[in-house]
């Protein structure tokens, strides 16, 4: 989560909003010129989220840039007022009289709540500062009994090396202990081979592309310089505290490469030119081996696929397959709703550390059965599907809860809201009204002594309705 600031001068001006807030009221104006229209949305460096109908292209081309070009230059002006006021991305709400008098409501930030996703309303509240879900506090098991593969094989290594790249230019023992002495630890010994043959920096290959190229072809990746080898703990994966706080670490019996998020053993040494990153692992599963390689996909935030049992081994092209065992044991992370498990009941177990409860169509779910579970930390529940919220107060060990509005009202007014909590979050669902849900997250803050979600209120006149032709720009 990154600390933000308040809004700057520019975006607290209603006359940046103006043309956003027409689109969304042209949007609505079958009702919005007889009755007040309620908008809401959010504009961010990244992207946007506001409820406007699409054009459809004509048949045999698909939508262009130039079909929406009036909401593209709308965001452009919001966007460019928040690059200047310094923030990621701001949430709004705005009532609009069929008159045109508009009350518009920019919605945060606060370092203590993380950005939402896809809607208006906000993301994970941070209850405690600097805390962190379970999995991402996670170290590797110690693996004793672990050794190198029979693979390894240093000299076959350098030799191939060396043959394949016969002018590179070779890391010195002196920038190899540079290396380990940013790392804190020793290089594996295959590793210092690969960089004792080429360093992998670029002012080495000056202009020469082709010479990068030979090295890509060499080693089977983009490598990093000697100088940019770094270990791919739990703070280099992505970190969302509603989405991370729904995983669990899990690392069977007979798997090759730990279940963990990150660990201060897998050195990272190049990528694999579609963003993923490969790794000498040395911290190994129970079945694995000290210094075989793993990768890290970028689409994935926790645990890591195994790829060759050596260095050697991935040079020379002979991968590996992890295998495993087929265990039917419960999940530690488990779904209930109408298309996956279909009890409270049939999901506990000890070993529970995740419950969320999902769509579901039949009688509301008692929380009696998880009760008591040793490692349940985190719940999540759609709206309406707990017989009684206030069953939440037995759940001692939660670390991370998130509930509908309404679940939140009845332990607010119960003044039930678990104290063990860290984290915790308010998901609303289509056009539930984000004043109401800010007004709940800020009421949560408050219990903590957090910083609280601020509201900019700016008044403004958008003029009479256009409905036309070209209401969907309602230029006055």
């Amino acid at each position: 989560m990154v600390d933000q600031k308040s809004p700057g001068r520019s975006i607290r001006d209603f006359a940046t909003w103006e043309p956003v807030l027409r689109l969304l009221r042209a949007a609505k104006a079958d009702k919005a010129a007889v009755e007040p229209a309620r908008v809401a949305g959010r504009i961010g460096r990244g992207g946007w989220s506001l409820a406007l109908p699409r054009p459809v292209p004509p048949p045999g081309r698909a939508l262009q840039s130039e079909d929406i070009q009036d909401e593209l230059d709308a965001v452009a002006r919001v966007r460019t007022a928040i690059a200047e006021a310094g923030v990621e991305d701001v949430s709004f709400s705005a009532k609009i009289e069929p008159a045109g008098g508009a009350v518009l409501r920019l919605l945060g930030p606060s370092p203590a709540v993380e950005a939402g996703i896809g809607n208006p309303h906000p993301g994970a509240l941070v209850l405690v500062e600097g805390s962190l879900p379970e999995p991402w506090r996670r170290l590797p098991d110690p693996t004793p009994g672990a050794r190198p593969a029979p693979s390894a094989d240093l000299e076959l290594l350098e030799r191939t090396l060396r043959e394949r790249l016969p002018d590179a230019i070779g890391a010195t023992d002196e920038e190899i202990a540079a290396a380990e002495a940013r790392l804190g630890g020793s290089l594996p010994e295959e590793l210092k081979v690969l960089y004792r043959v080429t360093r992998a920096r670029w002012e080495d290959w000056g202009d020469d592309y082709a010479a990068s190229d030979r090295v890509f072809e060499a080693v089977r990746c983009e490598l990093s310089s000697v100088d940019d080898v770094c270990a791919a703990d739990a703070s280099t994966r992505y970190l969302h505290w509603g989405f991370a706080a729904t995983k669990a670490v899990d690392t069977r019996p007979d798997a090759a490469v730990q279940g963990v998020v990150g660990s201060p053993g897998w050195i990272v040494f190049g990528e694999n030119g579609g963003g993923d990153r490969l790794a000498v692992d040395l911290t190994p599963g129970p079945r694995g081996h000290i210094g075989q390689i793993i990768l890290l996909s970028h689409e994935e935030s926790i645990g890591a696929e195994l790829l060759a049992e050596s260095l050697t081994d991935w040079v020379l092209d002979r991968e590996t397959e992890e295998r495993r065992d087929r265990r039917d044991e419960p999940p530690l992370v488990a779904q209930v709703n109408h298309a996956s498990i279909r009890s409270v009941r049939e999901a506990a177990h000890p070993g529970l550390e995740v419950l969320s409860i999902g769509v579901w169509d039949g009688a509301p779910f008692s929380l009696a059965p998880v009760t008591g579970l040793p490692r349940l930390r985190t719940l999540t529940a759609y709206a309406g599907t707990l017989a009684d919220p206030l069953e939440i107060a037995e759940l001692t060990g939660l670390e991370f809860l998130e509930l509908g509005p309404e679940d939140w009202r009845v332990l607010l007014d119960a003044g039930a809201v678990p104290r063990s909590l860290s984290a915790a979050s308010i998901k609303a669902y289509g056009d539930h009204d984000p004043l109401t849900v800010v007004a709940i997250a800020n009421e949560i803050l408050a219990l903590w002594d957090r910083p609280r979600i601020i509201q900019t209120v700016l008044e403004g006149n958008l003029g009479p309705l256009r409905v036309g032709p070209q209401s969907r720009a309602d230029t006055a």
